[in-house]
C-alpha cells in the first residue's frame, strides 16, 4: 500500500510523495517442542552416602563388595564412583540415606555385616544424588553436577531442543497447514464465533483433511475448535456428528475409494490457533492424533500452560505437541477489525 499526496501548484505538472506503509513483520517463528511433565521438570535430588577411597587400587574390590551387599536397587541410575579431579581422592556411592538421614554415620553403622571389607575408605559423609534417571540432555547436564549419572538420550528429542528437527521445508509446510487454521478462525470470528481455528493434516500425503473453527456459540457450547475437526474428520470417514452446511468454512475431505481408514485422527496432525482445553486435549488422546501444533499458549491451556497432559504415562496414548507455530497471526486473531 502507499499512500500519495498530490501537489497541485503551478507549474500544472502533477508530482507523487509516496510513502510505503505496511504492518511490521512478524519476526520468524519457531517449533518449539513442548515436553511431557516429567521430561520438564528440575531435577530431583535424594540424600545418600558415601565416602573416598583413599586407597585407590582398592577400588574395584569396594565397587564389587559394595554393589553385592548394598545394591543401588532405589538408584539404578548413580553410577558407584565419581572423579573430583586434580589431586582429590575418588568417592564411592555406599548407600541411600532413606528419608531421615542422621547428621553422621560410620562405616560400622552403614555396612554392619562385615561383607564389605572397608580399607581403603575414609569416613562417609551426605551427599545430594538425583533421585530419577534424567530423560533429556538439561536434565542431564544438571543431575551430573551432583553425581555421575547414566544417561540414554532420545535423539529426537534433543534435536527438537536444539530446534534442528525440522527442515526449512518442513517449517514452510507447517506454516501453510496453520494458515488454513488462521483463515478459518476469521470465518469464524465473522459469525460470531470465538476466534479459534483447527486443520487436520495427514503427514504422510501433506493433504488437509480437515478445516473447522469454533463453532460453540452456534451448533453445540462443547464444539471447541479441535473437537469440530475431529468431528469433521469422523464426517469424512462416514460417521460424524453434526451438519456443517451454515458453516462454509468447516471442511473435510472424503477419502479415496478403497483406502483403508484410520480409527478416527490415527497417525494425523492437528494444527490449532490457540493450545487446547482439558476437554479437547483428551478428546485428541481418544482419537489417536499423532501431533499437536498450535500457535499461542491459552489460561486454560492443557499443553504447556497449566497440565501437561500429552504425556502422562497413565493414559493409553500420547502425542507429541509443538507450540509458536505462526505464533503473530495467531495472536492477532480477535484483535483484527471486523470485515466490512
Amino acid at each position: 500500500l502507499v499512500l500519495c499526496r498530490r501537489l497541485s501548484h503551478p507549474p500544472p505538472l502533477i508530482f507523487h510523495t509516496c510513502f510505503p506503509f505496511s504492518e511490521p513483520a512478524d519476526p520468524p517463528w519457531e517449533a518449539l517442542l513442548v515436553l511431557p511433565e516429567l521430561e520438564s521438570q528440575e531435577i530431583e535430588l535424594t540424600p545418600a552416602y558415601a565416602a573416598p577411597v583413599l586407597l585407590r587400587t582398592e577400588t574395584s574390590r569396594l565397587v564389587r563388595e559394595l554393589s553385592a551387599a548394598r545394591p543401588l536397587t532405589e538408584l539404578p541410575h548413580l553410577k558407584r564412583v565419581r572423579a573430583q579431579g586434580g589431586t582429590q581422592p575418588l568417592e564411592v556411592l555406599l548407600c541411600p540415606a532413606g528419608p531421615l538421614p542422621g547428621a553422621s554415620r560410620t562405616l560400622a553403622e552403614l555396612l554392619p555385616d562385615g561383607r564389605v571389607d572397608v580399607r581403603g575408605l575414609g569416613e562417609p559423609f551426605l551427599v545430594q544424588v538425583p533421585a530419577r534417571a534424567p530423560l533429556t540432555r538439561p536434565q542431564f547436564e544438571e543431575a551430573a553436577r551432583h553425581w555421575p549419572t547414566a544417561f540414554h538420550e532420545n535423539k529426537r528429542t534433543s534435536q527438537a531442543l536444539a530446534g534442528r528437527l525440522f527442515t526449512p521445508q518442513d517449517k514452510a509446510a507447517m506454516g501453510a497447514h496453520m494458515e488454513h487454521a488462521v483463515r478459518a478462525a476469521r470465518r469464524g470470528a465473522e459469525l460470531g464465533m470465538v476466534p479459534a481455528g483447527a486443520a487436520v493434516v495427514d503427514p504422510a500425503t501433506g493433504q488437509v483433511l480437515a478445516v473447522g473453527h469454533d463453532c460453540r456459540n452456534g451448533l453445540h457450547p462443547l464444539l471447541h475448535a479441535a473437537m469440530v475437526c475431529i468431528d469433521l474428520v469422523a464426517c469424512g470417514q462416514g460417521g460424524g456428528a453434526y451438519s456443517y452446511l451454515d458453516y462454509p468454512a468447516c471442511s473435510f475431505l472424503p477419502p479415496l475409494p478403497g483406502d483403508g481408514l484410520p480409527y478416527i485422527c490415527t497417525g494425523y496432525d492437528l494444527y490449532l490457533t490457540r493450545e487446547p482445553c482439558v476437554m479437547c486435549a483428551m478428546a485428541l488422546v481418544h482419537s489417536r492424533i499423532q501431533r499437536v501444533f498450535y500457535g499461542v499458549s491459552s489460561p486454560h491451556g492443557t499443553l504447556g500452560t497449566g497440565y501437561r497432559l500429552h504425556g502422562r504415562q497413565d493414559l493409553n496414548h500420547r502425542y507429541e505437541v509443538f507450540r509458536g507455530i505462526l505464533e503473530g497471526p495467531c495472536r492477532r486473531l480477535g484483535q483484527e477489525p471486523a470485515a466490512r
